[in-house]
C-alpha cells in the first residue's frame, strides 16, 4: 500500500506539470484607421468585446484544462459600422497536441 501510496504523489505531480498556461495576441492591422472588435470565449472564460485601435494588440493568456480540451473561439468584426466579421477558432488543444488558428 506504501507503494502505491507513493506512486499515486509522484503521478499527481506529473500531471500538475502538465496543467500550464497559454495564450495568443491579435493586432489590428486594418488599412484605413478601421477599428477591429474582438470577442473570444471558451467554455470557461470570456474575453471582451473589446476594440483594438490601429497598430494596436491583445494577448489573451489562460490556463489549459486538465484534460488538454481547451478551444477558444473568435468573432472579429471590422469597424467602424461592423458589418464585415470572421469567426474562427483561434486556439485549441486536442490531447498533448496544439492547433492554432489564423
Amino acid at each position: 500500500m506504501k507503494n502505491f501510496s507513493i506512486f499515486l504523489f509522484v503521478f499527481s505531480l506529473c500531471m500538475f506539470d502538465h496543467v500550464s498556461s497559454s495564450g495568443f495576441k491579435i493586432t489590428n492591422e486594418l488599412k484605413s484607421n478601421k477599428l477591429l472588435r474582438i470577442g473570444c470565449y471558451s467554455k470557461d472564460d470570456i474575453f471582451g468585446p473589446k476594440t483594438i485601435p490601429i497598430g494596436q494588440h491583445v494577448e489573451i493568456n489562460f490556463t489549459i484544462n486538465f484534460w488538454h480540451t481547451t478551444r477558444f473561439m473568435c468573432n472579429l468584426e471590422q469597424g467602424p459600422n461592423y458589418k464585415h466579421y470572421q469567426k474562427f477558432t483561434a486556439y485549441k488543444v486536442s490531447g498533448f497536441m496544439v492547433e492554432e488558428g489564423i
